[in-house]
């Protein structure tokens, strides 16, 4: 099986400047999903869409293919995500040949381990290449979640939710950040990694469903890297 890496790493970033090259761990963040792509024998090639040159030379120095950088049109924040991906598959299948799926690895998510990229793959050839999303068990459970009509609170989701226990309700997921598997086919029809068939990656583990998006994000992974250095691969 033929498996492509696409990471996604614009230059600009509002909330945290830089954030795909500032240093986590003594690191630059994209190193992190970069090393662990190469550590799967079934990804062919890890490919890295940025519009910064500082970037791309970063990522090529971590092993990644860095050919071109990306479009201006695909580079503002409006940018859809499936564009950015279908750029990148047409370019690499008219050079490198036909794959038989796309992973999509956001750098923000630093702590995502071999062994659940491993599972999502497996994951993947089981189900006849139908997309696979990561997940993670939510902390709010929709049932018990409001929203505001007029100043008054009305439930989120109508039923009997907010009289059951926590232990009696029914477990919701919530997609984490960290995954997204889809065939090349399915994504070309449907131009996005979600589908009626979609499929669970169910990740427990809580460091690998960090996703860093603010600068309070940043100081969970830094902490969550000190109290687990021992287990935590660095690049």
């Amino acid at each position: 099986m033929r498996i492509l890496v696409l990471i996604p790493a614009r230059g600009g970033s509002k909330r945290i400047p830089g954030k795909n090259i500032r240093l986590l761990g003594g690191n630059p963040l994209i190193t992190w999903s970069i090393n662990v792509a190469k550590s799967v024998p079934e990804i062919c090639d890890t490919l890295v869409s940025t519009d910064s040159d500082e970037i791309a030379e970063i990522a090529r120095n971590a092993g990644a293919t860095v050919p071109w950088l990306r479009p201006s049109e695909l580079a503002t924040d409006s940018a859809p995500s499936t564009d950015v991906c279908l750029h990148a598959l047409e370019w690499y299948e008219n050079n490198n040949g036909k794959i038989d799926g796309l992973l999509l690895l956001q750098p923000t998510s630093p702590f995502r381990s071999r062994d659940s990229i491993l599972r999502g793959i497996e994951i993947f050839r089981l189900n006849k290449h139908c997309s696979v999303i990561g997940v993670s068990e939510a902390e709010s459970h929709p049932m018990w979640c409001f929203k505001i009509e007029e100043g008054n609170m009305r439930p989120f989701i109508k039923g009997d939710g907010l009289y059951m226990r926590s232990q009696d309700l029914p477990s919701a997921y919530v997609i984490n950040g960290s995954f997204y598997l889809i065939s090349p086919k399915n994504l070309q029809e449907y131009r996005s990694f979600f589908k009626n068939d979609m499929v669970p990656l169910v990740i427990d583990a809580l460091e690998e469903c960090i996703d860093i998006d603010t600068e309070r994000d940043w100081r969970l992974a830094e902490e969550v890297l000190k109290k687990n250095a021992l287990r935590i691969a660095t690049p």
